[in-house]
């Protein structure tokens, strides 16, 4: 378990092992905001392990008010998107050697507001809206799923990238609004409920490339995962591909 919170995590691996005492479970120091902390991690991983089978890319933060990562980007987009862009990019040589690996990118529902400003990724010239940030750090997500899907197609599609998004569930990425805390009392799910669309993802024999999985119900909010679509202007390759380059410049990881 990759966390930021250390407490947290042993509390996991404590329950994990208390229900599934025969569970091979640790926690490892992993902040998705801080590039340093992120090629840390990956160096860590790599000296201890020499195979990977599936990394979820699943750290989010959900509206909270105007701050940047210690690298200066906008908060969200730079622990939703460019966090797991460098993760990808460090790990990538120790995926494409385990054999039928995977890569899951966890997006949202929100991905339908998102419209990037490359001009202004990290919001320090336009009126922050924290919510449209958000939304943009979520199609920033499937822009650059769906483009790492396709360029690892065309070299022998190891590892494959799969998203998913968890509906409407109820976890602590609410905690920066009390409107939508109290609205989730009504419309989420449960959390356990809201991770089968990733583990879907991650594990499904019959998942391709490119697959998108999210709840099947109440406009895609709540149930059991199935395919779903994602809006057109995700797959908008031009953007995607512009968005790479950025996010290189920007991180220092290339591909």
């Amino acid at each position: 378990i990759a966390a930021r919170n250390m407490q947290k995590a042993q509390t996991t691996v404590d329950e994990i092992r208390a229900g599934y005492p025969k569970a091979d479970v640790s926690c490892r120091e992993l902040d998705l905001s801080s590039l340093k902390s992120v090629s840390a991690f990956a160096e860590s991983y790599g000296a201890e392990f020499d195979r990977l089978d599936v990394l979820i890319n699943n750290a989010g933060v959900m509206i909270p008010p105007y701050s940047k990562t210690e690298d200066g980007f906008e908060i969200q987009l730079g622990t939703n998107h460019l966090g797991h862009f460098a993760l990808t990019g460090h790990l990538l040589p120790l995926l494409k050697k385990t054999p039928g690996s995977r890569v899951v990118v966890v997006s949202s529902m929100a991905h339908r507001s998102g419209k990037l400003d490359f001009s202004d990724l990290n919001w320090e010239t336009r009126p922050y809206k924290t919510g449209k940030a958000y939304g943009d750090s979520k199609i920033a997500n499937l822009h650059f799923g769906y483009a790492l899907a396709a360029k690892l197609k065309d070299s022998g599609g190891t590892p494959m990238v799969v998203a998913a998004h968890p509906g409407w569930s109820s976890t602590e990425l609410m905690r920066h609004s009390s409107v939508v805390t109290l609205m989730s009392k009504i419309f989420a799910q449960p959390g356990d409920m809201g991770a089968l669309p990733t583990l879907r993802a991650g594990f499904d024999d019959d998942a391709t490339a490119g697959d998108y999985f999210g709840p099947a119900n109440l406009f895609g909010m709540r149930g059991h995962p199935v395919k779903v679509t994602s809006n057109a202007r995700s797959h908008d390759t031009q953007i995607a591909a512009q968005l790479w380059r950025q996010s290189e410049e920007l991180t220092g990881v290339t591909y």
